[in-house]
């Protein structure tokens, strides 16, 4: 397979769009360490532009809606993931091992499994994947130490769309190594010290006032099936990120993450509406989650928050904070803007998918409107 990106727009559809997408998930893969993604995206490519027959390869085939925004290839990926933490499926284990011969063996091996169990397949197409990944929390808390040093309010009142199971909503309870700059309790219901990139992070003492989250189909992290599910999303070759889930699950069941089930724009207009202290920075935060929301709640987000902001004071200002993928080029961009002030978004750095590294620019970059 080409190693060249096939351009197309994040809504793109029609014919071809799903080839397209399925060639461009697998670069993405590649290009963030994860192999073995990368050969069951071939994988399902390859079955997917064959004739073998059946209702969720068709479905694929036929996928009506924009196949990157809908992230139609790791929909189908966490499908097969499913079926190998379940155990009872080895024709998946030598792709697992990334023990498998060729790309050939791969694509046989899938589409047995598919011939055999589509109809346990196929609900897995019916949702977006649940992606919450606790290591791109470092991401955030960077663009705080950022924001502090710009001479705002260093209590974060944070609130995130698309928070899933609410794993990054329990950020203040972990501590962060970032480039020579600790932030957290010690020793922190986890650690996160990615290899930092680039200039040293801004050294200033912040802290989270508060947190609250919403998604349209919230995880329940005490639910075992639930977080199942959640594991079945994780690109296999990252172990470290099953002992995270692990830590995750047991530090949501000490303390609940504070979470609603609402889309991302009547969360956004609803969260602002409210009261705010004086001395704190409110804060809208979210990571690999844009492109699910739909273009017309984007906009609706988008006024809100520039709404919000033009009543933004010294004592009670605003920011927002993105750590979303820049598909064209295969990594995160983190960006923020703040106001009053700062109004322009810039671009903090580029990051790992999953949190194992953070090039921080240090002189921040502006960013184009609708970059």
């Amino acid at each position: 397979m080409s190693d060249t990106y096939r351009y197309q727009t994040i809504y793109q559809a029609g014919t071809g769009a799903v080839a397209d997408a399925f060639h461009n998930q697998l670069l993405y893969c590649r290009a963030n360490d994860a192999p073995i993604t990368a050969r069951i995206v071939a994988a399902l490519a390859a079955c997917v532009a064959g004739d073998i027959p059946g209702a969720f390869l068709d479905r694929i085939r036929d996928w009506q809606g924009p196949p990157v925004a809908d992230a139609l290839a790791l929909r189908a990926a966490g499908g097969l993931h499913s079926l190998h933490i379940a155990g009872g499926e080895p024709a998946l284990d030598a792709i697992y091992r990334n023990a498998s011969p060729s790309d050939e063996a791969d694509a046989a091996a899938v589409a047995d499994v598919i011939a055999r169990r589509g109809a346990d397949l196929l609900p897995w197409l019916d949702g977006p994947p649940q992606t919450n990944e606790a290591g791109r929390s470092s991401n955030f808390i960077a663009a705080m130490l950022w924001l502090a040093d710009q001479g705002l309010p260093p209590r974060f009142q944070c609130i995130e769309i698309g928070s899933s199971a609410g794993i990054n909503l329990m950020l203040g309870r972990y501590r962060y190594e970032l480039g020579g700059v600790g932030v957290g309790p010690q020793p922190g219901a986890m650690r996160f010290a990615p290899e930092w990139r680039g200039p040293p992070a801004p050294d200033r003492a912040i802290a989270i006032a508060s947190t609250r989250g919403c998604d349209v189909a919230p995880v329940d992290l005490s639910d075992p099936a639930q977080a199942l599910r959640l594991k079945a999303y994780i690109w296999p070759e990252h172990s470290v990120r099953f002992e995270r889930m692990e830590q995750a699950v047991a530090a949501a069941r000490q303390q609940r993450p504070d979470m609603v089930a609402m889309n991302a724009a009547d969360f956004v207009e609803t969260e602002l509406a409210r009261p705010q202290a004086a001395g704190t920075t409110r804060v809208l935060m979210h990571s690999i989650v844009w492109q699910y929301v739909p273009h017309d709640q984007q906009a609706r987000v988008t006024a809100a928050m520039e709404a919000a902001g033009a009543n933004a004071t010294v004592e009670r200002p605003l920011a927002w904070i993105s750590l979303e993928a820049n598909r064209t080029v295969h990594h995160h961009e983190l960006t923020a803007r703040y106001w009053p002030g700062g109004a322009q978004r810039v671009q903090l750095g580029t990051a790992h998918a999953h949190g194992a590294w953070l090039n921080w620019f240090g002189e921040p970059v502006v960013k184009a409107s609708g970059d």
